[in-house]
C-alpha cells in the first residue's frame, strides 16, 4: 500500500518534535542487539502528547479501513502496541485483545489476553518494526489460536530488507504510517540533521549490523 505522503511527513515531524525519535549520527546509540545506531525510536512517548496520539489513532483507523477493511477485532503487540491498539479499537468500535511475547507463566497461561472467537478477523497494531521478529511472533500466536490475521499496521518502520523479507515469508501484509525515508527528508528539511549527516544515515539503513565497525 502506497503511503499517504502528507500523513507520513506530518507524523515524521511529530515524532521528531516530541523526541520520540532521536537522531545522533555523530554520537550513536547502542541497541540491545549490540548494533550501533544513529537513530533511537521510543514511540511510547507519543501517548504523552494528546495531539500526537489522536493523530496516530485517526491515521491508524483510516489506513486499516483502506487496506484491510473493518476487522472483527484489533490486537496490540505487548507492550508498545497495547495502548495504541486500544485507541484504534475504540475509534473503530470493535473489540480489543493483546498478545504477550510469551505465554503467561501462571494462572491460565494465556498468550492472548481478552475475548475472541475462532475464525474472527484481526488486524495487529505495533509501534515499531525493525526486523519484524517480535511482530511476526504475535501474528503466529494469533493464527495458532484460530484467528484470521488480515495484516499488521505500525507507527514506524526502519524499512530494512530483512523485515520486508520476513513478512513476505510469513505471508503477512503490513502497512506503516511513516518510515525512515520520510523521517530523513523531514529531519533535513526541519534542520534536525545536516546534508553531511545523510550519507552516514543512509549507510546505516543499508547495513545496520556492520555500521561503524
Amino acid at each position: 500500500m502506497k503511503l499517504n505522503n502528507d500523513r507520513s511527513y506530518k507524523l515524521a515531524e511529530f515524532l521528531l518534535q516530541i523526541k520520540a525519535i532521536k537522531l545522533q549520527p555523530a554520537n550513536p546509540f547502542t541497541w540491545a542487539s549490540g548494533w550501533k545506531s544513529p537513530i533511537y525510536c521510543d514511540n511510547r512517548k507519543t501517548l504523552s502528547f494528546p495531539k500526537v496520539r489522536t493523530y496516530i489513532r485517526q491515521s491508524f483507523s483510516e489506513v486499516i479501513t483502506e487496506k484491510f477493511g473493518k476487522p472483527d477485532l484489533i490486537a496490540g503487540v505487548a507492550t508498545g502496541g497495547i495502548a495504541h491498539g486500544v485507541l484504534v479499537a475504540q475509534e473503530l468500535g470493535i473489540p480489543f485483545v493483546y498478545v504477550r511475547s510469551t505465554p503467561k507463566a501462571h494462572g491460565l497461561g494465556n498468550q492472548i489476553e481478552g475475548y475472541f472467537e475462532e475464525n474472527q478477523s484481526v488486524v495487529v497494531i505495533e509501534d515499531l518494526i525493525s526486523t519484524g521478529g517480535s511482530s511476526l511472533e504475535a501474528v503466529k500466536a494469533l493464527r495458532d489460536a484460530g484467528l484470521n490475521v488480515k495484516g499488521l499496521a505500525s507507527i514506524f518502520t526502519y524499512g530494512f530488507d530483512e523485515a520486508i523479507n520476513n513478512f513476505k515469508k510469513a505471508k503477512c501484509e503490513f502497512v506503516t504510517l511513516t518510515n525512515y525515508d520520510y523521517l530523513m527528508e523531514q529531519a533535513l528539511k526541519k534542520k534536525y540533521i545536516t546534508e553531511a549527516d545523510i550519507e552516514s544515515l543512509s549507510d546505516w539503513k543499508e547495513n545496520p549490523s556492520e555500521w561503524m565497525k
